[in-house]
């Protein structure tokens, strides 16, 4: 376990053997099926069974892995039975977690119900093998029923096997866990968030934001980025990137040019105008970059330069750097007073190229308008 993250002790149960419970990770399915144990836990329960349990995996891991992409490792069939109920279930990346509950609780699919099974092959029994040091080798490859008997004779467990049948084998968590996973609920749910992060972005060296890809975001707070690029259409003609349309007060939506669903952020230089159904036909796609950046980098241009001549667009200039501007060295680089259209150009695709580049890594489609409205 990383040091930087203590648990709290106890007197009674074995903090140092728990804290290791997500040492040597090849698959995510040992802090995914804890992070399902605590939450009944804390809904009140102390039996649970495997099909519970994994529906739950699934909840869980399903917005990161629909909405991003992200990798959860080189054979990890979770992320594959995610991906698999999204494109079959017609349900949303951002859909709440009951209704994705409600339907794999009434889902008979043959293909759901082998990955179940192969996810709770070995999970169940070995996320407590630290409690465990005497059992080696072969002494894992017991027939499960035996498997679990045998670890049904080992002490101070988390939880205990009830029965082993299959989707219906059942586990109790044992009181005094209880009573610390309740106790201590907030450290154990931060701790269990830390190790899925630290075990993502080993996963995904190249994606930015990982701890703002876990769960839906609430809100997007844009609302003083669109006043700013009002204040620009009230002094000067403007036209959205996309599709030339003219932008005015009343038809103004903001776009995130590489999407919101990679980037996690709202940072003015990935931010810029549309309307509402380009902005709503791009979706999650990224701009094609030939067609689209050059004239990015015209309108950016023409912000910034606007922000510099009319006090009006300045004033909302300078409320977007507060709250929209988070990496001062970008703030100098690119907002500057000063700079040539060349320079900007230079400078915001050295800030914005590597993010689109490593997004069409991760699977995020290419998209154009033309095509898009032409049926392409």
């Amino acid at each position: 376990m990383n040091t930087s993250m203590r648990l709290p002790e106890s007197e009674y149960l074995d903090i140092n053997h728990f804290s290791r419970l997500f040492d040597n990770m090849s698959e995510s399915y040992k802090i995914f099926w804890f992070q399902a144990i605590v939450e009944l836990v804390l809904a009140g329960k102390d039996r649970m069974s495997y099909d519970e349990l994994l529906n739950r995996m699934i909840v869980s891991a399903w917005y990161m892995v629909s909405e991003y992409h992200l990798n959860m490792g080189p054979s990890d069939t979770l992320e594959g039975l995610v991906n698999y109920i999204y494109k079959t279930s017609g349900l949303k990346s951002n859909e709440k977690p009951e209704k994705i509950l409600a339907y794999l609780g009434q889902l008979e699919d043959g293909e759901f119900k082998n990955k179940k099974n192969v996810i709770s092959y070995n999970v169940p029994y070995r996320l407590q093998a630290p409690f465990m040091p005497s059992m080696k080798g072969r002494a894992w490859a017991l027939p499960k029923p035996k498997l679990a008997a045998r670890i049904n004779q080992e002490k101070r467990l988390i939880y205990y096997f009830l029965t082993i049948q299959g989707m219906q084998s059942e586990i109790r968590v044992q009181p005094e866990w209880i009573n610390y996973i309740t106790k201590n609920q907030e450290i154990i749910k931060g701790w269990i968030q830390f190790n899925l992060i630290l075990y993502l972005q080993k996963r995904n060296p190249s994606v930015p934001g990982i701890a703002s890809k876990l769960y839906p975001p609430q809100e997007r707070k844009i609302e003083r980025v669109k006043k700013y690029w009002k204040a620009i259409a009230a002094v000067s003609p403007l036209h959205d990137i996309y599709g030339d349309t003219e932008l005015t007060q009343h038809n103004l939506s903001i776009d995130h040019f590489v999407p919101w669903s990679y980037v996690a952020h709202d940072e003015l230089w990935n931010l810029h105008p549309t309307t509402r159904s380009i902005n709503s036909s791009k979706s999650n796609n990224l701009p094609e970059w030939n067609a689209y950046f050059p004239k990015l980098c015209k309108i950016e241009y023409l912000g910034y330069c606007l922000s510099w001549q009319y006090e009006q667009v300045h004033k909302e200039f300078e409320k977007c750097l507060k709250e929209h501007v988070n990496n001062l060295d970008i703030q100098v680089k690119l907002y500057s007073k000063d700079l040539s259209k060349e320079l900007f150009a230079n400078r915001l695709e050295e800030v914005i190229y590597p993010v689109y580049h490593a997004a069409q890594e991760m699977g995020f489609g290419s998209w154009n308008l033309q095509q898009a409205q032409n049926g392409i």
